[in-house]
C-alpha cells in the first residue's frame, strides 16, 4: 500500500528518494551522523522525498550502527503504554531484519513496555521506515516500539534505557498536521518545526503531530542530553504529490 512490492522498483525509489535528499556538504560536524531522526511514515510518493532528507544524514553511520530504536504512534489499536512485538524479525522485500529480543525482553522486565502483537499487526508506522534503513545501514538489529497512551516521561524513559552509544540509532515515525489547506498547515508545521528546535514538548499539541508521543519523549531527553535539533525538511503532501485544499506535513529532523 505504500511502497512497491517490486526489489529493483523499491530499491531505485529510495536510493532516488536519498540522493534528493543528501546535502551539500557532510553536516556541521564532518564525519559525524545524528543520533536520532524523526521522519514521516506516508505513502512514498508523498512522503518519500522528506524522510529521504532525513535519511541521507545517516550516511557516516552506515557500518557505525548496529541497533535501532524505531518507535512510531498506534493508528489502529488503542492501549496504555508502549508495546513491543513478540517476532524475532520483521520482514520487507528488501529482506530480513533481527528484532532485538534480548533488548526488548530488558525493557519488559524493567516493566517499561510490554507485549502487545495486536498494535503491531496492521501498524504502519514503523514497517515503512525498513527499506530507508535497508538501505542505509549495513547491518543492525530492530527494537520496534508502537506507542499507544503513554506519558512523554514514560516514553523517554524507555528510550533513555536503550541510549546506547554510537551504535545505537533513534527514529521517531510522526507525520505532522492533518487535512488542512496547504497555507494554514504550513503556518502549524512551521510551529511544530519551531518547538522540536527549542526542544519544547509542551508546545507541541495533539493536532500538531500523530507521533506526538515519542517526539515529545525524544525531546525531554534531548534536553537534559544537551542535544541540539535541526529542520533538514519540512513539506507537504502539497508540495509532493497531492492537491493543496487538504494536505498532510511532513517533517524531517535531527539530532546531534
Amino acid at each position: 500500500m505504500f511502497y512497491p512490492d517490486s526489489v529493483p522498483a523499491l530499491e531505485a525509489e529510495v536510493s532516488a528518494y536519498l540522493e534528493q535528499g543528501t546535502p551539500a556538504s557532510a553536516g556541521p560536524v564532518p564525519g559525524a551522523g545524528p543520533k536520532a531522526i524523526v521522519a514521516p511514515h506516508a505513502g512514498y510518493r508523498y512522503s518519500g522525498p522528506i524522510a529521504g532528507s532525513a535519511y541521507a544524514r545517516l550516511a557516516p553511520l552506515r557500518q557505525r550502527v548496529e541497533r535501532v530504536i524505531l518507535s512510531g504512534p498506534s493508528h489502529f489499536v488503542g492501549f496504555r503504554g508502549i508495546a513491543a512485538s513478540s517476532a524475532d524479525a520483521f520482514d520487507s522485500p528488501l529482506g530480513r531484519v533481527p528484532v532485538d529480543r534480548a533488548c526488548i525482553d530488558q525493557l519488559v522486565d524493567q516493566r517499561l513496555i510490554s507485549i502487545l502483537d495486536e498494535a503491531h499487526r496492521r501498524e504502519h508506522s514503523l514497517e515503512v521506515h525498513l527499506p530507508f534503513l535497508q538501505q542505509c545501514l549495513d547491518r543492525f538489529s530492530l527494537v520496534p516500539l508502537v506507542v499507544g497512551d503513554a506519558a512523554p516521561r514514560e516514553v523517554a524513559a524507555v528510550f533513555e534505557a536503550v541510549w546506547g552509544g554510537d551504535e545505537t540509532l533513534l527514529v521517531i515515525s510522526s507525520d505532522l498536521s492533518h487535512y488542512l489547506d496547504y497555507t494554514t498547515a504550513q503556518r502549524l508545521d512551521r510551529r511544530t518545526a519551531d518547538a522540536i528546535e527549542a526542544l519544547d514538548p509542551d508546545a507541541i499539541d495533539v493536532d500538531q503531530a500523530c507521533g506526538r508521543l515519542p517526539i515529545q519523549g525524544l525531546l525531554l531527553l534531548a534536553r537534559e542530553k544537551g542535544m541540539k535539533a535541526e529542520t533538514v525538511d519540512l513539506r507537504s503532501s502539497g508540495d509532493t504529490a497531492g492537491p493543496r485544499n487538504e494536505v498532510v506535513g511532513y517533517g524531517a529532523f535531527c539530532f546531534r
